[in-house]
């Protein structure tokens, strides 16, 4: 299957090297020509995941989105890999494209300056609906380190869409022995799991680097989960999604593996970081610092309680230390478990 992948950073590179390694006719793009170059003479991407060589059937071009929408048919694949806050760009360019198109990004996407007063960050298929509705599209994710999927090691992804015909190719581009990939129709589910699970893993980072013990660990996990179940139920979503891929297993992998850039900074902020030193220290884009408001927006706007969201965002924004982020939790109210 010709599979084109729009982005050259960790995750973009780990599944152009795990489609090539299965025979696949992959191409890699990068908008950066001089880092292109850099990755076609080395045969790796040295930046963000060095020392893992790229498949003799792996290509790496510059190639603007609009281009792929022109040259792409029916029976190929198109991988948008860039960051929440390039998927309306990228999407908008794609729009005329005839092969099925899936996003990676994580997150509710930033409010643009352009949007009437008060209006919600969207999700990434509310964002393709407005400009690219025609696009058979869809969404890759799950419990998944960049790094792992690029070495080989067993990894399970949920692939969500409305459109079968999506599932389907998904599942034909990246099914292999080391990588499941598991089809999910629930798309809603499938994305709020993969926004909200980056904002809990700054809470969960920000807990452990407190010492504050396994116990809370677990709590903070288990609470975590009900807002994200929350949320999603009351955006369409169903129940069952949250226990799933994208759900819980996200979570705990972002959570608690030391490879999670969102646990790293609620880990630093812990140690008493600011949030720029923070993210400036990690070298990559933690999405849970840019969608942690968009999320807790959306959530008000439904008249949805995120406890351990709203307290993550006032730590972002100065307004609480970490000791009180954590006093203000502990100082809620009693309550029953399923509220």
């Amino acid at each position: 299957m010709p599979i084109t992948i729009l982005g050259a950073g960790a995750w973009g590179t780990a599944l152009a090297i795990s489609a090539a390694q299965q025979g696949h006719d992959v191409r890699l793009c990068g908008r950066d020509a001089q880092q292109v170059q850099a990755m076609r003479q080395a045969r790796e991407n040295t930046r963000y995941l060095p020392g893992v060589s790229f498949p003799p059937g792996l290509q790496v071009v510059v190639v603007h989105p609009r281009e792929v929408a022109q040259q792409a048919q029916p029976g190929d694949l198109v991988i948008v890999s860039t960051p929440m806050s390039g998927l309306r760009e990228t999407l908008s360019a794609l729009r005329t494209c005839t092969a099925p198109v899936a996003w990676l990004c994580k997150g509710f996407e930033a409010v643009p300056t352009s949007a009437p007063a008060n209006a919600p960050g969207l999700m990434a298929h509310e964002v393709c609906a407005q400009v690219a509705p025609g696009l058979l599209a869809g969404v890759l994710s799950g419990p998944s380190f960049a790094q792992e999927v690029a070495r080989g090691q067993p990894t399970a992804l949920v692939a969500a869409s409305p459109q079968a015909s999506v599932r389907e190719s998904l599942v034909a581009a990246f099914h292999s022995p080391s990588l499941r990939v598991y089809a999910n129709d629930d798309i809603v589910g499938v994305e709020v799991g993969g926004a909200v699970k980056n904002v809990l893993a700054i809470a969960t980072g920000l807990c452990d680097g407190l010492s504050l013990g396994l116990n809370a660990r677990a709590a903070l996990i288990t609470r975590g989960l009900a807002e994200m179940s929350r949320l999603g139920l009351a955006l369409g979503a169903r129940a069952d999604t949250f226990m799933g891929l994208s759900g819980l297993g996200d979570l705990v992998l972002t959570a608690t593996g030391d490879l999670s850039r969102n646990r790293q900074v609620g880990l630093l902020l812990a140690q008493g970081q600011t949030l720029a030193q923070a993210v400036a220290s990690l070298g990559h884009v933690a999405e849970g610092v840019y969608s942690a408001r968009t999320v807790l927006q959306r959530a008000r706007s439904l008249g949805v309680d995120m406890p351990i969201t709203d307290s993550v965002v006032a730590l972002l924004d100065g307004q609480l230390t970490p000791a009180h982020a954590v006093q203000a939790l502990m100082g809620r109210g009693p309550r029953g478990e399923a509220v």
